[in-house]
């Protein structure tokens, strides 16, 4: 299957790629208003405990059973080390470290390192047309990054960091769509939550940083709050939803709208120029999603 054959993949696997692609652009310049009052320690650890626990009260109210089959504990860990873990308190930092906008970019290299290792992992198939789309979507992240280039190299340790959690997220892909999962995807998000958050907890009261919850500004509480309810519960659920729907591959690169409506996000809510570079990068990145995403109607049954 060259592209996404519509007459055979749920409409919701768009929706819940549409939905991500507004959300989590949305998290990155909520995250950096966070991150200004809080300690990256103490925000992932309240994010990762309440949204974790909130999935499975869902799960429990909704019917659906939570409890933890032995058939998922090795995949379940290793995913929460990679997605959880690796991801968030990378990211955190990374984006604490620098401009948000360009670690954005840095991050959301996620669908090269995602399409290598599935390749190598899951035997998944590299056509022609999702190589083109995968480097459509490579040539608009570097006309984001390119001019700023010189100033990325002022924050060499925030790069080092958004690239460590693009790598996590990718492998973190890999090991969800590996399964089989013996239980709802509500119910394994959650658990991966309080899993992969058990080291930042500790962290987080190591650094005894918790009180900065009580002194958040009123932007800052909201911000909390939308980046827990949204990017990370709903969000985190979709995605992992959308990788048991699409091959990681495709999955991956249909993330690549994120890193455009975090650009035009920053530049609304947090004063940050918006750039020649970036509308042309849009205009790349459409383009990849357009080609990978679509089906071409001589194509479709």
């Amino acid at each position: 299957m060259s592209g996404v054959d519509q007459s055979r993949t749920p409409k919701r696997g768009f929706v819940l790629l549409g939905l991500l692609s507004l959300l989590w652009g949305v998290n990155f310049p909520a995250m950096k208003l966070v991150l200004n009052e809080m300690s990256p320690w103490t925000f992932r650890a309240v994010c990762l405990s309440t949204a974790g626990l909130g999935l499975l009260l869902i799960s429990r109210l909704s019917g659906q059973s939570i409890s933890f089959p032995k058939q998922n504990l090795k995949t379940v860990i290793g995913a929460a080390l990679f997605n959880i873990t690796g991801w968030h308190l990378a990211a955190a930092y990374g984006i604490s470290l620098m401009h948000s906008s360009r670690a954005v970019i840095i991050g959301y290299t996620m669908p090269v390192w995602a399409s290598v290792l599935a390749v190598w992992l899951l035997n998944e198939r590299l056509d022609a047309r999702r190589v083109a789309g995968l480097l459509l979507g490579v040539a608009g992240l570097a006309f984001l990054l390119g001019p700023q280039i010189t100033q990325v190299g002022e924050s060499p340790l925030g790069v080092v960091f958004m690239l460590v959690a693009a790598g996590c997220w990718a492998m973190g892909s890999v090991l969800i769509k590996r399964g089989p999962w013996y239980m709802p995807m509500s119910a394994v998000t959650g658990w991966m939550f309080l899993i992969g958050g058990i080291p930042i907890f500790v962290g987080a009261l190591i650094q005894d940083r918790w009180a900065d919850v009580l002194h958040l500004s009123p932007r800052g509480l909201a911000a909390l709050v939308f980046v827990i309810l949204l990017p990370t519960l709903f969000c985190h659920w979709a995605y992992y939803k959308v990788v048991t729907l699409f091959p990681v591959t495709l999955a991956a690169i249909g993330t690549l709208a994120i890193p455009v409506v975090g650009i035009v996000t920053s530049a609304l809510l947090l004063k940050e120029t918006l750039e020649w570079n970036e509308i042309v990068a849009m205009l790349l990145i459409v383009s990849a999603l357009s080609l990978v995403l679509i089906h071409p109607g001589s194509r479709r049954s």
